[in-house]
């Protein structure tokens, strides 16, 4: 049903997003990462908007991805049904609740893809951007072994002047960032910062590529 919920939102919603996003794509590495996902993955990618989801969604066309979405969108209505019927998983921040977390590695044991915005929250103006990243991405990665593909999006949706741009970047594991030695959760905090920085790291790399692009 989820599969079925995401293919009719793909299609039909297919010629809206061409116009509200007018998406322009940008890689790290196309041969190594491109827009199919094989396998088992953990999406990752900083918070500009409540519609990143959809961008990321019509980017990854062919794979479904379930995303960890806050308590507060799945309060609203009719949204929080079309986000259960896509397969949203409902993160409560409030709640010292990790159903979450289960419910991600159940999805990837299963070959699936699960979206997260580690960042918890959309920054406030002002703040440095991205967030710091919540631990809990960290330890999904570092607890399934799954691949995890960073991106970035720069936001810019719903403009006739401008299209929004993407970059996905280079897929790795968490386990190569955690380091030696230390706690289990000294290990998970180095590498949510580490993939902090490659997120970050991204959003720098996009700006050279849209001014290589321009000069071009």
């Amino acid at each position: 049903m989820i599969r079925f919920w995401n293919a009719f939102v793909k299609i039909t919603g297919w010629p809206v997003q061409l116009l509200c996003f007018r998406t322009r794509m940008y890689y790290s590495d196309r041969e190594r990462q491109g827009r199919r996902i094989k396998g088992p993955a953990i999406l990752i990618s900083n918070h500009t908007s409540v519609f990143d989801y959809a961008v990321w969604l019509f980017v990854f066309f062919s794979r479904t991805l379930r995303y960890q979405m806050a308590e507060l969108l799945f309060r609203k209505k009719p949204l929080g049904t079309l986000l259960r019927l896509l397969g949203g998983i409902y993160v409560d921040r409030d709640a010292r609740d990790m159903g979450f977390i289960a419910e991600s590695e159940r999805i990837l044991e299963k070959g699936g893809v699960v979206g997260i915005f580690p960042e918890s929250r959309l920054p406030r103006k002002g703040e440095e951007r991205p967030l710091p990243f919540a631990p809990s991405a960290a330890y999904l990665a570092l607890t399934t072994g799954a691949q995890v593909i960073p991106a970035y999006t720069d936001g810019a949706y719903f403009s006739l002047s401008r299209r929004a741009r993407v970059m996905i970047g280079t897929p790795f594991f968490a386990a190569d960032l955690a380091g030696e030695g230390g706690t289990d959760r000294e290990r998970i905090a180095r590498t949510a910062e580490a993939m902090r920085g490659i997120v970050k790291e991204l959003g720098n790399e996009l700006e050279r590529q849209k001014s290589s692009a321009v000069r071009g």
